[in-house]
């Protein structure tokens, strides 16, 4: 694998070359200044040969030979020094072809010129030319060296025009690279960390070399991608949190919509129907179904549905416990998730029929009290999440305890409407003391008759007392029948019953109970109302009508209907005046008003009978099945 060189490594040469080009640059023009300067020196030293020559000419005409000799010895020095040159002055002479032929024909000269004066001394004139002719090739000499000189000052300035280029050609290469390699990323790595700064957190950028450009890139990448993970993962635990929180918020919605539910709600049908439109919303579910388990949870009673077909409605409107996965009995009540297999036999197969796949059956239990069920319905596999279920026996404890508000509820206006018929008892008792003043003036009637000896005024008082006290005795005996009656049992059928046997043992006349249907049971207080309608309806047989025999009938389903029969003479319920002795019926039909029920008189005089029938609205069944509601029984009569 080709790796190229990192920017350490290029500005580390880019450096060094250019070091080394101003270094070689330097010595060079060093090296050519030490030359001329040498070349200089020579031409002072050739000009010095010049003079010394002159000295020579005239010694040689006036002077002795010692003073001949020294300046022969001088001038072989300076030859000598010109020849070998001096380092440290310096002094070199720019040799060439033309210095060396020069400096050959100086020297030739030389010698022949002291060999001539030594051995015979010329004239002045012999010594002038001769000395002219010396001094001639020593100017050429001088001039060969001047023209090396100047050669070689032209190329040092040449060199030093071509540096001043050079130096250009640097500073621009430089300026272009440094943009190339260090500008240029540090832009483009600026450009990104902008881009990533205004939320863009998908920026990257092209690593193109290995240097340590390449390197911030490829770190500035990683920490790009670092910051788009862990901002993704923020926003997808913001949005986990998010959903978590509407979540709870939901179920806390819910929550407090049964709550809602159960404060405002007046009656069951309101509190049930409500409470299985919510419990189906919230779960998502195809249908929805709350029932009603009596205390021995022995059967579960349809009390609400929400978007389950009327058929299916109307097959398990009573369900016996344990003849379905969805009626549990109480020993293993528990949230279940039941699938509806198609293979499989079913004892009620209506769920499937329906179309449902899955049913999960939540039980509404209060203090270890079976008190029913909510049945949800899917037409899709379903599985029940954690939070769900938890959701969902949080709103079944919710409803447990909003049926048992509606139980006591009920409970306490029974006891309140107990109480205010023992007021009224108590008060009707106190108001027969007029009725007995009354008869107290009877007696003493009575007594001034007898003392008379007045037959016929005592026989009169005497039958006057007899009917007055008959009748009040009566009338005190029902009022108080009525007015202190209790509920005692979860179902009427007992009371009934009672209420049966007393008149079979104060008439004789005999009684036939006929119960028919499942349904839930009555209010306490709707109870008492019906008892004292059926005890009305069975107080006037006994006073009017002279039956052989006597027949209640009881339904349960789809509403609650009694019906009173008898054999008896009958009459016509349209000719009984309202001021009549028979005030019994108006008080039936004000006691069925007063809880919303239906009451029909049908009688046909001639012996055909007459027939009372209450027939209770669904807003009259019991608000709060599954708790212990006690049912009517007839205290003992004095």
């Amino acid at each position: 694998m080709r790796h190229r060189p990192t920017l350490s490594t290029k500005l580390l040469a880019m450096g060094t070359a250019f070091l080394l080009v101003a270094l070689a640059s330097i010595g060079f023009t060093l090296w050519v200044t030490w030359k001329l300067e040498g070349g200089a020196a020579a031409v002072n030293e050739a000009g010095r040969l010049r003079m010394n020559m002159l000295r020579m000419v005239l010694a040689q005409q006036s002077g002795t030979p010692q003073e001949f000799d020294q300046l022969a010895q001088r001038f072989d020095t300076s030859l000598e020094l010109l020849r070998t040159g001096d380092p440290s002055r310096p002094l070199f002479v720019p040799w060439s072809d033309a210095t060396r032929q020069h400096y050959a024909a100086i020297v030739q000269e030389w010698q022949a010129i002291r060999s001539q004066w030594r051995g015979q001394a010329p004239t002045h004139e012999q010594a002038l030319v001769r000395g002219d002719t010396f001094v001639t090739e020593l100017d050429a000499f001088v001039q060969a060296i001047e023209e090396q000189i100047a050669r070689w000052t032209a190329g040092l300035h040449l060199f030093q025009l071509l540096m001043v280029a050079l130096a250009i050609a640097a500073a621009v290469t430089f300026m272009a690279l440094s943009y190339l390699l260090v500008l240029n990323p540090v832009m483009r790595l600026q450009q990104a960390l902008a881009r990533l700064q205004r939320g863009e957190l998908g920026t990257r950028l092209a690593v193109e070399a290995d240097d340590e450009f390449g390197q911030l890139t490829a770190g500035f990448n990683r920490m790009a991608h670092a910051l788009q993970a862990s901002h993704q993962d923020l926003e997808r635990k913001v949005r986990e949190k998010t959903a978590s929180v509407e979540e709870h918020n939901q179920r806390l919605a819910a929550l407090y919509q049964v709550s809602a539910l159960a404060a405002e709600a007046g009656s069951l049908d309101a509190l049930t129907q409500g409470f299985v439109q919510q419990v189906r919303r919230v779960a998502a579910a195809d249908g929805a179904a709350v029932r009603w388990s009596d205390q021995a949870n022995e059967s579960y009673v349809l009390l609400a549905a929400d978007g389950l077909p009327q058929a299916m409605i109307e097959h398990e409107h009573c369900v016996i416990a344990g003849s379905c996965g969805c009626g549990q009995p109480q020993a293993t009540a528990r949230m279940r998730v039941i699938p509806i297999v198609p293979a499989t036999d079913m004892q009620l197969p209506h769920c499937r029929e329906a179309g449902f796949q899955t049913v999960i059956s939540v039980p509404v239990q209060l203090h270890q009290r079976l008190m029913g069920e909510v049945t949800l319905f899917f037409r899709r596999p379903y599985a029940l999440a954690d939070d769900t279920r938890e959701l969902l026996a949080s709103m079944a404890r919710h409803l447990a305890s909003s049926m048992e508000n509606l139980r006591v509820s009920a409970l306490e206006r029974e006891a309140a409407v107990a109480a205010e018929r023992s007021l009224i008892a108590r008060e009707l008792h106190d108001s027969i003391a007029q009725s007995l003043a009354f008869l107290k003036i009877q007696v003493q009637l009575l007594q001034g008759a007898v003392a008379r000896g007045n037959d016929a005024a005592r026989d009169s008082a005497i039958a006057e007392l007899d009917v007055g006290v008959r009748e009040c005795y009566a009338d005190v005996r029902e009022l108080l029948v009525h007015f202190r009656t209790r509920t005692q049992d979860e179902d009427i059928e007992g009371a009934l019953r009672a209420t049966l046997s007393k008149f079979e043992h104060q008439t004789g006349v005999p009684t036939q109970l006929a119960m028919s249907g499942q349904g839930r049971p009555l209010a306490p207080d709707v109870q008492i109302q019906v008892l004292h309608i059926v005890q009305e309806a069975l107080s006037n047989v006994r006073k009017h009508a002279g039956a052989r025999r006597v027949e209640l009938r009881v339904q349960r389903h789809p509403r609650w209907r009694f019906e009173v029969r008898d054999d008896g003479c009958g009459f016509d319920p349209a000719a009984v005046p309202p001021d009549s002795l028979h005030v019994g019926l108006g008080i039936m039909r004000e006691r069925a008003e007063r809880i919303q029920a239906e009451l029909s008189v049908q009688s046909l005089p001639a012996g055909r009978g007459t027939s009372v029938v209450l027939e209770l609205a669904p807003a009259d069944l019991v608000e709060t099945p599954g708790a212990a509601a006690p049912a009517p029984s007839l205290d003992s009569l004095p």
